[in-house]
Formats: C-alpha cells, structure tokens, sequence
C-alpha cells in the first residue's frame, strides 16, 4: 500500500510502524540525495517540522513536574518583557494554541526574512507587537509563534540554550543519537535533502535559515529515534502519568499540549504532522494498542499524511482503498455546474469549484486548480477524488436537495465547508 503513494515522485522517505515490539513495516523509497544517488534507508535524517512541537511541550511539562513553573500562569511571569497584550495569555494558552497570538510564518514578509539567521529574541520582535487575533483562551487557531515563545521560556527559566536542554532532558535519556535540533552550519551524516515536485520533476526546496524554526519546527531525527520517543514517553520515561494526561487530553480544536487528539475505532490517536522546506512528517501513536505509525518524507506535498492515515486504518484493521482503486465514473458537464461555487472551511481556508474543459476543478486562494475525478454516489453522496492531494471531496445535499456542503476527508481529518 505505501508503495502506491510514490508514483510520480509523490514521496520519497522512510516509513515505519510497529505494534508493541512487533514491525509490521519498515521500508525506504527514493533518493536521499539525488545528485549523489543515495538511497533513503531506514538510518536517513530527515527533518521534523512541526513534530519539534511536542518535544517543546514535554520540556515544559517536565519544568511543571519539577516545581520550576505552572502552565496556567501567565507567560509573563517568566519572560518579563512581553507586551501589555500577553497580559492574559498562559503556558497552557501557548501550548494549546489558544493564546491568539498571530502565526509569524504566515506573515508577507516572513518568506524574505527568514532567509537569514535570527536569534529568539529577534523572532519573538517579529511577531511581539502585531495584535492578537482573538481574547486568550477563546478559540484555537494554530499558530507557530506560540512555540517560540515556549522556546525562550525554557531557555529562561532553565538557564541553557534550548538545544543543550532538548538533549538532555529527551535525546540523551531515550539513546535518540540520530535526533537533534537543525543548525545551518551544521555537518550532518546521512542528511536527507529537501525536495519539491515541480513539473513532474524533483527540485531542491528552498531553504530558510533552521534559526528560525527553532523550538516550533526545527529538529531532525530518523524513523528509529522516533519510535524510541513514542515508547519512552508513553512508556513513563520522561512524563508522570498525571503530565501525560494533561498532554494528551484534548482542549480546543482536538489539540492537546503539542499534539493532535483523535479517535479511530473509538480507540484515541495523539498525532502531529510537520512540513519545512521539502520534508513532510507524520508521527501518529494509539496508546491501547501500541500502534506507531512514523512516516517521513523528503518531498513536499500530501502523500506522507494521505500514506499515514491509511497505514494507521491498515494497522488497526480497517479496510482501505489504494490509490489505483479510484476510478472515474461517466457525468456530464451540465450535472457538474450544480457544485459550482465558493466553499467556506471555518477561518481557514477556501474551496472555488469550477469547470475546466467539462471536469470539475478545485482551488484554494493563490494556489492552480486541481482536477478532481467524479467517483459516483457514496453512501448517497456525490463524492470526487483529487489525485494530486491524496483528499476526497463528499458533497451533501440540504433538505430542499441543493448542495450548500462539502466535505474534505484528507490525512484522516474531515473539514466541513459552507457554500459561500
């Protein structure tokens, strides 16, 4: 089944998932680097992105299990120069994705300044002063700056750099030897290069500067090292069952303390995904059964999320469809025109369907249409597949049988939008 998701060079990278102490998959495809053709293997470095965020909130809530500080204090007790507006804003607001704080990576200008080294203070200046997009505790909207301040907390309170406290706390104790905090001048054996698809063709991604990342994104590691993480923390190594609970207990938007929270066959998943400069990751961990699924790519895109999920339903015993077993059923361009339209997902994003030459098209905002393939009914529901994003897209009709609903079921998540 995963070998389906590298046609096209749709992924490149090292997959792995185990139950208990059992392997029920460990393989590689494609290229590490491909100017020297090296394989990827299962000892390649590819890096995390975003998965960094749970390592950050387990460093925190080894702090609070030491006494040394309190999620539900304010930010500002710790770091004493925030602004006024962080008066209200907590650990546990950062942690959770709460605090309102606006996302510095979706910033105009943050694609030219990121290019360039900056040091902590210099990333919390960039985004320190713009103002908050809602009162602390609100609403969740997922923001990257929450974990750079959570960054300069722990270098605060610890009085270490944030990347001596990583390994001591987590790497060292867990024999994670492959795991470490990304550096620009840093010499890395067995790196994997960074890639996008562009013309059917494998690119190098362009690089920012891994200072900026940092606490929010910027480690590497292996499949490995990343299995040794998910046993020692589930496995009582680093948390107290009490910190483990609250990390893993779901608040706002099904997220935890830097972790996703989910349910398949009522069985909980804590997962994250990660996604910088050609690499994409997934970690995802069912703590009843031991279930690890641990897929990382040096190819930027959606296969390694899209591979992810159906490995996990495979793993617990679900039937799934590969991607060869999606085909097109015959409709025509007049009965398209009725899902037409403008698609609201929350404050997210956007879907515009459109026809181009008698097929149905899908586009978010400043991004090329993607074709999508008519699969008939599901279930009653007119339902289509976009092959380049690995998503199904399900159409629901209202009680008067007008469509004013989508859903987008992509990476095991499903977004309901709205007809604008």
């Amino acid at each position: 089944m995963a070998k389906s998701y590298t046609s096209g060079n749709a992924f490149t990278g090292s997959v792995l998932v185990t139950e208990g102490e059992k392997i029920l998959l460990n393989e590689s495809f494609g290229s590490a680097d491909l100017e020297w053709n090296i394989p990827n293997s299962a000892d390649t470095k590819f890096r995390l992105g975003s998965l960094t965020k749970q390592f950050t909130a387990v460093l925190i809530l080894q702090l609070q299990q030491e006494g040394k500080l309190q999620t539900d204090t304010p930010v500002s007790k710790y770091l004493t120069d925030t602004p006024s507006a962080w008066g209200q804003i907590t650990l546990a607001n950062l942690l959770g994705h709460t605090s309102g704080i606006p996302d510095f990576a979706n910033d105009p200008s943050f694609g030219p300044w990121s290019m360039s080294p900056h040091s902590p203070t210099e990333e919390i200046a960039f985004f320190r002063d713009k103002p908050l997009m809602f009162l602390p505790g609100s609403r969740y909207e997922y923001s990257n700056s929450n974990f750079e301040v959570l960054g300069a907390v722990i270098e605060k309170v610890t009085g270490k750099h944030y990347a001596d406290v990583l390994r001591e706390r987590i790497l060292a104790p867990l024999a994670m030897n492959d795991s470490g905090l990304d550096a620009d001048e840093l010499i890395l054996p067995k790196r994997a290069q960074g890639y996008v698809l562009s013309n059917g063709s494998l690119i190098h991604a362009r690089n920012a500067s891994m200072t900026v990342p940092w606490a929010a994104g910027g480690m590497y590691s292996t499949t490995a090292d990343l299995l040794r993480w998910e046993h020692g923390l589930f496995g009582g190594k680093l948390l107290s069952k009490p910190m483990l609970k609250q990390m893993t207990t779901a608040g706002q938007g099904s997220y935890g303390l830097g972790v996703e929270i989910s349910t398949n066959t009522n069985l909980q998943v804590v997962r994250h995904g990660g996604e910088i400069d050609g690499f994409n990751s997934c970690l995802s961990y069912v703590p009843e059964r031991q279930i690890a699924v641990i897929v990382l790519s040096n190819v930027a895109g959606t296969a390694s999320a899209g591979m992810a999920s159906q490995l996990l339903d495979v793993a617990l015993g679900k039937q799934v469809a590969l991607i060869s077993e999606h085909h097109a059923v015959p409709i025509s361009a007049n009965e398209l025109r009725v899902f037409l339209g403008t698609f609201q997902f929350g404050s997210s994003f956007a879907l515009t369907f459109a026809l181009r030459e008698d097929q149905l098209t899908a586009a978010a905002p400043g991004e090329s249409a993607l074709p999508l393939i008519y699969e008939g009914l599901r279930a009653g529901h007119p339902t289509f597949y976009a092959a380049t994003v690995f998503a199904e897209l399900e159409f629901i009709r209202d009680g008067s049988g007008e469509i004013n609903t989508v859903i987008l079921h992509q990476a095991g998540h499903d977004e309901i939008g709205l007809r604008h």
